[in-house]
């Protein structure tokens, strides 16, 4: 019979710090890119209009995991997580069950550092404002990750009063939706339901991450605004058949050339921004690569917290 550490939200936030998720999942993308880490392709079960599951395995470092993790966007009016599930690490040696993890914390950090390990890498040297749209969970944990970078960050939200608590928690500022958009780094956390980024929204210079548009049907930008700008992305397979590439690709105005994945960038193989004016925008759906490193970074900090146990 052996043990299995669980970890708790609360306890997989204690483990990993939002600087040590942006490390770690900067290395999975290294790692994923170099062929070092697999990754099957993510399964969808819909259950619309109300949301839908998704299974999502990788295996890398001597472990594989597995999350199966829901997205639900209506359940804030009911008192519950939009995002809820369970992460499974187990020893890819022998199949024994090495950890389960809070699926919605795992998220959460593991998306707040994509979306800012992607500003720093594509946005400009000299970027001074930095901004999220949307002050959801995922919101929050990519405004923590960028104060925990050092850098001034303001929250806009369509709930005002929840992006002033969240600010005020956070030392954050609140702005405008108008001053959101225009920041040097954009983080869009939105629901995906309505175009966020017009055609003609974005400027000279500016980065966006799009982090909104992870399934079926959704969108953050107008197609022809994203075909304005140098086009970066976590997975092309996965972007462009359930991330805000796949309108473009759908219309048959972007293919495979046109999109970058962010690591081949961090791993030296492709260029990242090319001129202090090129637009550049990252489209992020979501990779179990991703969540199989905070969840190796969390089995670091096992033996420092007092985890319950499954029997098994």
């Amino acid at each position: 019979m052996s043990r299995v550490p669980v970890f708790s939200a609360e306890q997989v936030r204690a483990a990993v710090s939002p600087e040590r998720a942006l490390e770690a999942v900067r290395d999975a993308f290294v790692a994923y890119a170099r062929g070092e880490w697999t990754m099957p392709p993510k399964v969808y079960v819909p259950a619309y209009p109300a949301g839908d599951f998704r299974a999502m395995p990788a295996l890398g470092a001597g472990h594989a995991l597995l999350k199966w993790v829901t997205s639900f966007p209506g359940n804030p009016a009911q008192g519950l997580p939009t995002v809820m599930g369970l992460v499974l690490l187990s020893d890819a040696s022998n199949g024994s069950l090495r950890a389960a993890l809070d699926a919605g914390a795992v998220t959460a950090l593991r998306t707040g550092a994509a979306a800012v390990l992607a500003a720093e890498t594509l946005g400009r040297a000299d970027a001074e404002t930095a901004a999220i749209a949307g002050a959801g969970v995922n919101g929050l944990a990519a405004a923590r990750t960028f104060v925990a970078r050092g850098r001034d960050v303001a929250l806009y939200d369509l709930d005002s009063e929840h992006a002033q608590r969240a600010a005020e928690e956070l030392g954050a500022r609140v702005a405008t939706r108008d001053e959101a958009l225009a920041a040097d780094l954009l983080v869009t956390m939105t629901p995906g339901h309505e175009v966020l980024l017009a055609e003609g929204s974005l400027r000279p210079g500016q980065h966006v991450s799009l982090m909104g548009a992870d399934g079926p049907g959704k969108a953050e930008i107008a197609v022809d605004e994203l075909l304005r700008t140098r086009i970066f992305a976590d997975d092309w397979e996965q972007a462009s058949h359930n991330g805000e590439l796949v309108h473009a690709v759908e219309a048959g105005k972007l293919e495979r050339s046109g999109v970058t994945e962010l690591g081949a960038v961090l791993a030296g193989e492709a260029q990242g921004r090319q001129s202090a004016e090129e637009i550049t925008t990252f489209d992020s759906t979501g990779l179990a690569i991703q969540d199989l490193a905070i969840a190796l970074a969390a089995i670091e900090a096992e033996d420092e917290l007092d985890l319950p146990t499954l029997e098994l």
